[in-house]
């Protein structure tokens, strides 16, 4: 039996009257490498803020490794690394004193940032650069950073959050072979946000959110059957309609507030 690692039963978010978010419920397994796609609008990033803790749900229950999202938050936090689509670095510091602080932030005894910091760089490939002013860095390099960053407490899942957003084609694809040889070496789940229906053909489950509600969530080939179409993008646009989107109204909170938040509870 698949262990689940992230459990939402029947959450609602209300916004003064708005159901940004509208009775969902679905599940992540562990390990598992998840997408989670909408339009503008559709209550994507108000449930992703909900399961790393920036909201509190209206009603419904949402469990992040197996802790409660509204009993348990620091215990979510310390369990959950993200890769936010807005770059988050410190680009005055170096790479290391970057992971350093990051480390510090998650109270990692001194002894094990410095091996864990290795580690992470080692993965990433950027050890020769680690003591290298991050505003050097080209944008690939920055991300790559984002992602050993985001592993130096070893979460048990990673929420990436449009991680490939304005790179280029070859830079895309090198982050996303690290991403994938990363996520099984340290056996981690991801859940994946993405306007790139190329990097959610790679998922092995999709969930497709609008208005609000799931609407569809399955494996990205048996989307396609069942919508009788030969690319994930269509599924999307069938399920979702073709008209362009306002902005979400709670865009402004973005994952990137998860990071201030968390150098509060230090």
């Amino acid at each position: 039996m698949n262990e689940i690692t992230i459990s939402v039963k029947n959450l609602s978010k209300h916004f003064s009257g708005v159901r940004a978010v509208d009775g969902i419920s679905f599940d992540v397994k562990k390990g598992e490498l998840f997408g989670f796609l909408g339009p503008n609008g559709a209550g994507k990033t108000t449930t992703i803020n909900i399961l790393c803790t920036l909201m509190v749900p209206t009603s419904g229950r949402a469990d992040v490794n197996g802790f409660n999202v509204t009993d348990s938050p620091t215990d979510v936090r310390k369990s959950i690394g993200i890769i936010f689509q807005d770059p988050s670095l410190d680009e005055r510091l170096t790479a290391y004193e970057n992971l350093n602080f990051h480390g510090m932030i998650y109270h990692i005894t001194s002894r094990r940032r410095k091996t864990r910091i290795d580690e992470v760089l080692n993965m990433v490939g950027l050890c020769p650069k680690r003591d290298s002013v991050v505003r050097t860095f080209s944008g690939g390099m920055k991300r790559r950073l984002e992602i050993a960053r985001g592993l130096m407490h070893s979460p048990k899942i990673l929420f990436l959050d449009e991680p490939t957003t304005g790179l280029d084609p070859q830079t895309r694809q090198y982050i996303w072979d690290y991403i994938l040889n990363l996520a099984r070496k340290e056996k981690i789940t991801v859940f994946l946000t993405t306007h790139y229906m190329d990097e959610a053909e790679i998922c092995q489950r999709v969930g497709i959110m609008d208005h609000g509600k799931i609407v569809d969530l399955d494996t990205p080939d048996s989307l396609k059957n069942k919508y009788n179409v030969s690319s994930l993008n269509e599924v999307f646009l069938n399920v979702t309609g073709r008209g362009i989107r306002e902005e979400e109204a709670n865009g402004k909170e973005s994952l990137g507030t998860f990071f201030r938040a968390r150098q509060k509870l230090r």
